[in-house]
């Protein structure tokens, strides 16, 4: 039987050796590796509605419903590129008319590999985005747990690098669960913009078969068609949200790894890897490295880097169907999301590993200066100072104690009271025990309860909205993947359906 490949003049010198090597077989090897399952739904897809529209006669449905269902896919997803066809798509025709004879063809009337690609595209997209959405709920479930468990370890914020002020542990890991919060939504937006059917605008002005878009869109779990025919061909949006937000959330996660990575180091000092989680050097006995945290910050950093490169390659391009945009750019989204969702479910155990050293962390927020915004802000409250006033006078002190040699504990009244006298020209106010509590961390922690701070009822209150808000997007996760999987059995059901009169 003769190929159902396009006919072209130069038949007999096409493809070139070079172009098949560069171009043509990787393209097939990537397509019977992601696109083959979507493929086969399209066709099971258009099948269907052809069927219901009465497009093609009974007996066509349903032997090319027997081919469809007979034709071996394992085989097909094994197979080698073989220059017999141009690409997939025909491979698979070819198959399919030996099984099921010429009526087969006509399962290609009304449509396009143009919207058969996008389609195909689309349904690999939402997969992985789907995938990475709820690998990413699993870490910000790992990070919530983690941080509820340390509401009340102190520790010092830093900010330029810089010692800063008071905070504690489950207060930063708020920080990173609502970023990731933001990213997973981000996700969810460009899931909406992806699952939306291509299928039907045909090469890019739909068919004068009285076609069903609607239809082949709710069997394949699109929630909408896309509306204008050239834009479904044509438009690449859909790739470079995605690509976008893989580049926001892999940035985004990378700048906390940094952090955790510093934080291991011995003069830190701040937590520990578990030992699943670390390597030891081949030479170097007492070495202990948290190698898994550094993976996750260079795999972010690949992640960034293929979506960027989804973008570079989207630009300057035609608006138009073309293949910048398609074979060649597709396989970086994929990597993209794909690396980002397994950076997700290794920083996922590692949090969960996580051990805390509480005690030292407690101790350096002590010693240090970092409480004394909450000193300023009291003398403005005990002696009436503007707090431009206080500011000064708390600058002074505490350079008179780094010149000295001391920490913030070796602060007196008698040193305070010097100060204001010698600014404010006045007798201090402020008593010792309330000088005592306001260079304490733990008061400086406890005070800030408004919406936002550290103080730990309002971390408690801010970690069960995060669960409640978490909570419907894990639904709708679920949800989602659920009905994403049931896509072929649904398809089966009905062919099979046909083929036993049922």
């Amino acid at each position: 039987m003769k190929s159902t490949s396009i006919n072209r003049e130069q038949a007999s010198s096409f493809p070139s050796p070079t172009y098949a090597e560069i171009v043509l077989e990787p393209a097939y090897n990537q397509a019977r590796q992601h696109l083959l399952n979507p493929m086969m739904a399209v066709n099971k897809a258009h099948l269907i509605m052809l069927r219901e529209q009465r497009i093609i006669t009974e007996p066509e449905a349903l032997r090319i419903a027997s081919a469809v269902l007979n034709l071996q896919v394992n085989e097909l997803r094994t197979s080698t590129y073989s220059s017999r066809v141009e690409d997939l798509f025909f491979q698979v025709e070819y198959e399919l008319e030996k099984l099921g004879g010429e009526c087969t063809g006509n399962l290609h009337v009304a449509r396009s590999r143009n919207d058969m690609g996008i389609a195909m595209y689309r349904m690999v997209l939402r997969e992985k985005l789907s995938t990475a959405i709820a690998s990413g709920l699993s870490l910000h479930r790992s990070l919530r747990d983690f941080a509820s468990r340390h509401i009340h370890t102190l520790m010092i914020a830093h900010t330029h690098t810089q010692q800063a002020q008071p905070t504690t542990l489950a207060h930063y890991i708020c920080a990173v669960s609502d970023s990731l919060e933001r990213d997973l939504l981000r996700l969810q937006t460009a899931y909406a913009g992806c699952n939306r059917s291509s299928l039907g605008a045909a090469a890019l002005t739909t068919s004068g078969f009285p076609i069903s878009r609607e239809r082949t869109a709710e069997l394949l779990a699109f929630e909408d068609v896309i509306e204008n025919a050239y834009d479904a061909v044509s438009g690449a949006d859909y790739a470079g949200e995605a690509a976008s937000v893989v580049q926001l959330a892999a940035v985004h996660l990378g700048r906390h790894v940094q952090d955790l990575l510093l934080w291991c180091t011995q003069e830190y000092g701040g937590i520990r890897v578990a030992a699943p989680y670390v390597q030891i050097s081949s030479i170097m006995p007492q070495k202990r490295n948290p190698v898994s945290l550094e993976h996750a910050r260079s795999l972010l950093s690949s992640a960034k880097g293929d979506a960027a490169t989804v973008l570079g390659m989207m630009h300057n391009t035609p608006f138009g169907d073309i293949v910048d945009t398609e074979d060649d750019m597709q396989p970086y989204l994929w990597r993209s999301l794909s690396t980002l969702e397994s950076v997700y479910r290794l920083l996922s155990e590692v949090i969960r590993s996580l051990s805390v050293n509480e005690a030292l962390l407690r101790e350096r927020a002590e010693n240090s200066f970092a409480t004394v915004t909450e000193l300023a802000d009291t003398l403005v409250r005990t002696e009436g100072l503007s707090f431009r006033q206080s500011h000064s006078i708390v600058s002074r002190l505490v350079r008179q104690l780094i010149e000295s040699g001391k920490p913030i504990s070796g602060l007196t009244w008698e040193n305070v009271e010097a100060a204001v006298q010698n600014i404010a020209g006045k007798p201090l106010v402020l008593t010792r025990e309330t000088l005592q509590r306001a260079v304490s961390p733990q008061h400086f922690v406890h005070i800030r309860n408004i919406k936002g701070g550290p103080s730990p009822h309002e971390v408690h209150r801010a970690l069960s909205s995060q669960e409640i808000r978490l909570d419907r997007l894990e639904a709708w996760s679920r949800k989602t993947i659920s009905k994403l999987s049931s896509v072929d059995e649904n398809l089966n059901r009905i062919l099979n359906g046909w083929l036993n009169g049922t």
